[in-house]
């Protein structure tokens, strides 16, 4: 049996400090062993960090996310990328987290710096396919992302 996994201050200290150290802007912390058909995990995120609008298509990706720390804006899509809706998740806020069924495109922004979030969502881990990716978003990594970031930060007041 493992130890228990707290998540407390000094974890999130850590995961913001690798998330401000890293080139993508976040850090995974799991606490689950990748076997584990629940996998948990806490991220450290910073505001340059870009997460594209994706979707996860298998019947048991349900996805809750749950923001510890910090405050995210939450912005979903239709198939045709067009912005259905969007909501600021705020640690302690109105709105601290979204259950999002399986299908649904939905993409973050970092509002705040050093934001945790908690994800849980069913195992095994399994990298985004073609399908799940938005093909009407620029890919992390296409210089086109910073323009496209801006936009979806553009829908949360500072």
């Amino acid at each position: 049996m493992r130890a228990p996994a707290f998540l407390d201050r000094g974890l999130f200290a850590k995961l913001a400090g690798r998330a401000a150290e890293s080139p993508r802007r976040r850090a995974h912390h799991n606490l689950h062993d990748m076997s584990e058909p629940c996998h948990r995990l806490a991220v450290g995120l910073q505001p340059a960090t870009y997460i594209p609008p994706h979707r996860h298509l298998c019947a048991d990706k349900a996805e809750t996310l749950l923001v510890l720390q910090g405050r995210l804006g939450l912005l979903l899509f239709g198939e045709d990328g067009q912005l259905q809706a969007t909501r600021q998740l705020q640690a302690g806020g109105e709105c601290v987290g979204v259950d999002l069924a399986p299908g649904q495109y939905h993409a973050l922004v970092v509002l705040e710096a050093d934001s945790i979030l908690f994800e849980c969502k069913a195992g095994p881990y399994r990298p985004l396919s073609e399908a799940e990716q938005a093909a009407w978003a620029p890919r992390e990594g296409d210089p086109a992302a910073v323009d496209y970031l801006a936009w979806m930060k553009s829908h949360f007041p500072a």
